[in-house]
């Protein structure tokens, strides 16, 4: 069995109170994903409207509506992630810097990678009537898109799982080998199940808002718009309740009990229970009462992120507590003994200069 690593933290103070860094961490985090859920959410829509659209050109339509959101969600979801990335190198130096290294290559490559997906959403959105007589060719972007925005969340979250557990860190052998530990793939499947509902409900508020004018040149009619928009909403949504589970079940265990994480994942759970059949009713509500509920369900869903995201934290910190009490007797021996060494350095030059 191979030795848990401890390495030496860097005795540094922190810029802020660790409760503050925390809140930073995991309110704008929240917020941050939202944002990405909206933009690969909004990615995914757009294609399938648009392969839609090769038959009925309302659709095609639909797409370029949706489509013309992404690049405004995309940059607030760049600005609302500037925060918890400088929370997480602070508050978990020692575990986020170590995966990153162990998956140097594929970590390094999401500088390009979401460069090259960004050029292409602009490229995709402000070419969209130049390249209707290259229509598969702009699908084909629109694919691409879709790939690279599967495969960038990919790579943060296996970094962000493999932080959590040292006793890996001696047997993983980069990217690959970190994807295959446990509850990657789970979460990834939690994850994307949440940026077509996220986006659904984007959806429902959007066409809610939009003037006649602009809901008659879609060619549909605003409720047919908003029913859409729940059921991109409600099913992702249902299917969660099979694919969260999973999730949690799949966890590794850790040293710290985690009652508290299941207790509020399980509130969570509830809540959706009830999100859920909102949702729900809203599909089958007529034309002149649809979208009744959206602000409970809005509600309801900001209260599922937030619990969600609470949990999130309180599992990284049961299971990184044991690791870091190593890692902060290991650097306290560390600095005793630089002081000690400075100490006898003193006294030598000391002597040195009373013999002179």
């Amino acid at each position: 069995m191979n030795e848990i690593p401890v390495p030496r933290d860097i005795p540094l103070p922190l810029p802020a109170p660790e409760p503050v860094l925390v809140g930073v961490l995991v309110i704008f985090f929240l917020m941050h994903i939202i944002f990405v859920n909206f933009m690969v959410g909004g990615a995914f829509l757009t294609l399938w409207y648009q392969l839609r659209g090769l038959k009925e050109k309302r659709y095609d339509d639909l797409a370029y509506e949706i489509a013309s959101t992404i690049t405004a969600n995309k940059s607030i979801a760049v600005v609302l992630g500037v925060g918890p990335l400088l929370a997480i190198n602070t508050i978990y130096t020692v575990y986020f810097y170590t995966a990153n290294a162990l998956t140097g290559a594929f970590w390094i490559s999401i500088i390009p990678l979401v460069i090259t997906a960004f050029v292409l959403t602009y490229i995709h959105k402000y070419l969209w009537h130049q390249m209707e007589r290259m229509k598969w060719l702009h699908i084909g972007v629109a694919l691409v898109i879709c790939l690279l925005f599967l495969f960038i969340p990919l790579i943060f979250l296996t970094n962000i799982n493999l932080m959590l557990f040292p006793e890996k860190w001696g047997t993983v052998q980069g990217f690959f080998s970190a994807l295959v530990l446990p509850n990657v793939f789970p979460r990834y499947a939690h994850f994307i199940l949440a940026c077509p509902a996220m986006t659904g409900l984007f959806l429902v508020w959007l066409f809610r808002r939009k003037s006649e004018e602009e809901i008659a040149a879609t060619g549909f009619e605003r409720a047919e718009l908003i029913r859409r928009g729940y059921q991109w909403a409600f099913w992702p949504t249902a299917a969660q309740f099979v694919v969260g589970p999973v999730a949690l079940l799949t966890l590794p265990q850790t040293q710290e009990p985690i009652h508290h994480v299941i207790a509020v994942l399980g509130v969570a759970i509830l809540v959706a229970l009830g999100m859920a059949h909102l949702m729900f009713a809203e599909t089958r509500r007529p034309a002149e009462t649809i979208g009744k509920s959206f602000a409970p369900i809005c509600a309801l869903m900001l209260v599922v992120v937030a619990l969600m995201g609470t949990g999130r934290h309180l599992y990284r910190e049961a299971a990184v507590t044991p690791h870091r009490e190593l890692v902060r007797t290991k650097t306290q021996d560390y600095m005793r003994k630089v002081e000690e060494a400075n100490r006898e350095a003193a006294a030598k030059g000391g002597d040195g200069g009373t013999s002179q």
